[in-house]
């Protein structure tokens, strides 16, 4: 019986001991991994929720953005991106007469916007919490804590404010594409024959270029099945490299597929994979770049928040193009034309082929990323590791984007002209971004 006091004293003493709180409570919350932790459960809910790309773009970029607008308060380098991106004007300065944990706020900003920017609520709403509660035990102090949630929660506010007006919610009501069948044109792909994705995604507000208009790329070769024609042998490289494909280029298509969209059929049953957005990779290689540079904190956040900037408007730009052009897939076009039982590597996505995806959000989050870390940061990329593929290593961001660029190729999904000038439009993305934001 002595015994059990004793140790309910000792209990109770170290109960005591954890519940007093420390003077040096930011130590609890600076550290850089916990950025990432809170992007990678974000990453895990777009998965989940199956964004489209475009989407799944938004939903990194205004979190990113709410989480920097905080945290640039600890390093004056850092200047504020109100002025420097259309349509944001100010942001809510925090209170000098309360103390606050800018790196507890900045997280808390973070949260709320991801929070309201996806569905799987409940998922985040669990992370987030449980954090907090493992930030009392430690002893974080009150009045801060509340302090630095409440500030957090005030640039939220304004950051979904602004994110009102991008004109997303507009976009939900607009009509649906209409296939018009005419030759040349994009057509539903199977297995699901899936309606085409975001035809007004060109409508919504870009974060720094100009409009959607503003790096418009060379067209698409003019749609013509004669025999020689520059049109036909596009279509024979695309059917030729899936039949070359060797083990190399194969590992390559699917290590850059990141469809969201891949459905897979068996009989009558149909069931997706849920699989990474092109963006989302980015966003991962954005991780391992700053783990290799031991980022700061505040640097963590910077970086995303420029390279969600860039994807952003890379894929905006670029679907302002695939909704002019228009232009079949390869898949349509060799299945009607040429041999009706040809499949590519690679499921096609529901959307118009020119210019790829891929290819010029790619591109234009590798240059941002070499402004940021450097032209030749080599790295190992594991960010599909959890999909079950392999490290794959690079010597360079645009070394990266190159082949994410070619593996549409390899995978059977683009013809050459998208890929080659889906890399010129995100080249001019990136750089217009690196030169107005003075990265």
């Amino acid at each position: 019986m002595r015994n059990l006091i004793v140790t309910s004293f000792f209990l109770l003493l170290l109960l005591g001991a954890c519940q007093q709180e420390i003077e040096n409570y930011d130590e609890l919350v600076s550290d850089a991994s916990i950025v990432n932790d809170y992007m990678e459960q974000l990453t895990d809910v777009i998965v989940h929720d199956i964004f489209s790309p475009p989407v799944a773009a938004r939903n990194y970029v205004y979190p990113s953005i709410a989480g920097y607008e905080v945290i640039r308060h600890l390093d004056p380098n850092l200047q504020s991106f109100a002025g420097r991106l259309n349509g944001l004007s100010k942001i809510p300065e925090p209170d000098s007469d309360k103390k606050i944990s800018f790196h507890l706020a900045s997280l808390q900003a973070f949260h709320l916007v991801s929070k309201a920017l996806i569905f799987s609520e409940d998922s985040l709403h669990n992370f987030h919490t449980n954090f907090i509660k493992e930030l009392d035990t430690k002893g974080f102090p009150k009045e801060v804590k509340e302090n630095s949630l409440a500030y957090g929660k005030k640039v939220s506010d304004a950051i979904l404010k602004w994110s009102s007006t991008d004109n997303y919610k507009e976009t939900r009501s607009f009509p649906k594409y209409t296939v018009d069948y005419e030759a040349g044109t994009w057509k539903p792909t199977p297995p699901a024959y899936l309606s085409s994705i975001e035809p007004h995604w060109n409508k919504i507000r870009t974060m720094v270029l100009d409009s959607a208009t503003q790096f418009i790329p060379k067209p698409p070769t003019k749609f013509d099945l004669t025999k020689g024609s520059k049109f036909y042998i596009e279509m024979m490289e695309v059917y030729d490299a899936v039949a070359k494909a060797d083990k190399e280029m194969t590992e390559i298509a699917n290590f850059w597929d990141c469809n969201p969209y891949k459905m897979n059929q068996t009989g009558h049953v149909m069931f997706a994979t849920k699989k990474i957005t092109p963006g989302g990779h980015w966003i991962g290689i954005t991780k391992i770049a700053s783990e290799k540079s031991n980022l700061s904190f505040e640097k963590t956040f910077e970086a995303y928040a420029i390279c969600s900037i860039a994807l952003f408007d890379g894929f905006i730009s670029c679907w302002d193009e695939k909704y002019r052009s228009k232009l079949i897939r390869p898949e349509t076009v060799i299945n009607e034309h040429f041999d009706e039982n040809w499949l590519p590597i690679l499921q096609t996505p529901p959307f118009p082929e020119h210019t790829s995806g891929h290819s010029v959000i790619s591109r234009a989050a590798a240059v941002v990323l070499t402004d940021i870390f450097g032209e030749n940061f080599a790295f190992e990329d594991d960010t599909e590791l959890q999909y079950g593929l392999p490290i794959r290593s690079f010597e360079s961001f645009k070394a990266a984007s190159e082949e994410a660029a070619i593996s549409r190729l390899y995978g059977g999904i683009h013809y050459r002209p998208a890929i080659d000038y889906g890399v010129e439009q995100g080249e001019k993305v990136g750089n217009f971004i690196v030169k107005k934001l003075e990265i």
